[in-house]
């Protein structure tokens, strides 16, 4: 897959732009605060679904405009297909191909991308809810399903926590409908946690051959995942989750808050044996971060037939002259978009200079 063209009007400080791009390494440079970021969130938005910098739409329209629009072109294996959104004062329009698109969850699928930013380099010291948010973002892109039963499992779980609410606080609160929103978390937490497990154990053995690569074979790292309620079947895992919330319900009412469930659950991270989140150095953890990145790249080809485009934003400068060459060995199947301050490190076969929400690139296009 390939990204080959960004069209974006008062998208953050971009007024107008209309940029190409090439398989293999495209390099948006210049410094700072310029707009190189700019262009991979709204890039970014058509893989995900939302920002990877902001919830809101409103913070992504330009200083004193009324809205933004942005449409993409790209490139798989049966033909190019273009994606477009337009966000109008509090409006927005989602279109694939030139028709409408109702739920986000249905334009998700379609253009995949593997994205690499500074906040991703806490994924090894930082807490549960990072490693969870990246299987959350790896896994949407290729399972549409999930990304629809996850919504109705945090739907579920807020309306379980306020009945938990109750009666930590000896309010009235109806047990029949607490026990109905019991059984359908129970249901969806079995499905989620289960294409979790399936999922990490498709990237560990990508993860493992990356990060030998990287060490010379001096470093195993194994990704696990790690669930309160395990289960060798959705139906056994199911099963579990309805025990442990019987088990569970006394504790939970004091808590006011649901104590069991995939919103507690983490992927463990070792390198050879050791827990990397305690113990890994810092060019370790980013060698687990970039072997997880580049993980997840290979198992979309895998699923899919075909590589993600790569958005690496601002950390190359973090990773020493090894781990750069390692990323670009493959640029010949893959295509990488990086933002950087220098243009001088890449062999780029195109380079884009970025200055103040204008992009010029060799070629001379804009």
């Amino acid at each position: 897959m390939t990204l080959d063209n960004l069209k974006a009007e008062n998208f953050r400080n971009i007024v107008c732009c209309d940029l190409s791009f090439a398989p293999g390494v495209n390099v948006l440079y210049g410094q700072n605060a310029q707009g190189k970021t700019n262009a991979l969130e709204c890039i970014y938005l058509f893989a995900r679904g939302r920002s990877f910098r902001t919830a809101g739409e409103g913070e992504m329209v330009r200083f004193g405009e009324r809205g933004f629009c942005a449409e993409i072109a790209f490139s798989d294996l049966r033909r190019q297909q273009t994606l477009s959104w337009r966000y109008y004062e509090g409006k927005r329009r989602r279109l694939r191909n030139g028709a409408e698109i109702e739920r986000v969850g249905d334009m998700l699928g379609h253009f995949r991308a593997v994205l690499f930013c500074p906040d991703h380099l806490q994924l090894v010291k930082g807490g549960p809810e990072m490693r969870r948010e990246f299987l959350n973002i790896a896994i949407s892109q290729q399972n549409g399903e999930y990304l629809k039963r996850y919504a109705l499992y945090k739907r579920i779980l807020e309306n379980r926590n306020y009945l938990l609410k109750s009666a930590q606080k000896n309010q009235y609160f109806d047990r029949d409908e607490l026990d109905a929103w019991t059984r359908q978390m129970a249901h969806h937490a079995a499905y989620l946690s289960s294409v979790r497990q399936t999922y990490v154990r498709r990237i560990d053995g990508f993860a493992r051959a990356i990060m030998h690569d990287l060490s010379d074979g001096k470093e195993t790292l194994v990704c696990t995942y790690e669930s309160d309620t395990p289960g060798e079947t959705t139906e056994e895992r199911e099963a579990n989750y309805l025990a442990r919330y019987a088990t569970e319900q006394k504790r939970e009412m004091l808590a006011g808050c649901s104590l069991v469930g995939i919103h507690r659950d983490d992927m463990a991270l070792s390198v050879n044996g050791t827990d990397a989140r305690s113990f890994a150095s810092q060019g370790q953890q980013r060698s687990v971060v970039l072997a997880l990145k580049m993980a997840e790249g290979e198992e979309s080809r895998e699923q899919s037939g075909e590589y993600p485009v790569f958005l690496f934003d601002d950390v190359l400068s973090e990773l020493d002259e090894r781990r750069r060459a390692y990323v670009f060995s493959g640029a010949g199947d893959r295509q990488f978009i990086v933002t950087s301050c220098e243009k001088d490190p890449f062999s780029s076969v195109n380079a884009i200079y970025v200055q103040g929400g204008t992009y010029v690139s060799s070629c001379g296009q804009r």
